[in-house]
């Protein structure tokens, strides 16, 4: 065998079917469109979703829910992830560029102080948004916090 001998394998390749070359070709006429219907017209294009005239699937089933544009979203973190935080990198000052840094929101997240835990230590702690039990626990532990 060589390159020059090569050949596909038997009955693998197959010329293309010209439909619409008269009626002796087999597949003149109506060129295997049938008759009549959207289908056997030029142009034609079937609609995402078409279901042959029944009442499609996104028609039929309810709608529901509601997205709110004005919906602010707020990175939680737990003031006992602030503590671990302090603890590791011994710091007394804790804000967006801290958290980041320690890998805790990306660079455009908005970030909400949730009270979750316990904070022993006097942390200034700076944020977007802070619960009322959040809040209440870091200045009880001698801290303070500014809101952004």
């Amino acid at each position: 065998m060589e390159l020059n001998n090569l050949r596909p394998a038997a009955g693998s390749v197959t010329r293309k079917t010209r439909i619409g070359r008269g009626a002796g070709s087999g597949k003149g006429g109506t060129s295997t469109r049938g008759h009549k219907g959207a289908k056997s017209r030029s142009g034609y294009s079937r609609k995402v979703g078409f279901e042959g005239g029944q009442m499609p699937l996104q028609r039929r089933l309810p709608k529901f829910g509601f997205k709110n544009i004005n919906r602010v979203e707020y990175k939680a973190i737990n003031i006992s992830a602030l503590e671990a935080l302090a603890e590791a990198k011994n710091l007394e000052k804790i804000g967006l560029e801290e958290l980041r840094a320690a890998g805790f929101i990306s660079r455009k997240q908005l970030v909400k102080i949730l009270a979750n835990g316990t904070i022993s230590r006097a942390l200034a702690v700076e944020a977007n948004a802070f619960s009322k039990a959040a809040e209440k626990a870091i200045v009880e532990a001698g801290g303070s916090i500014t809101k952004i």
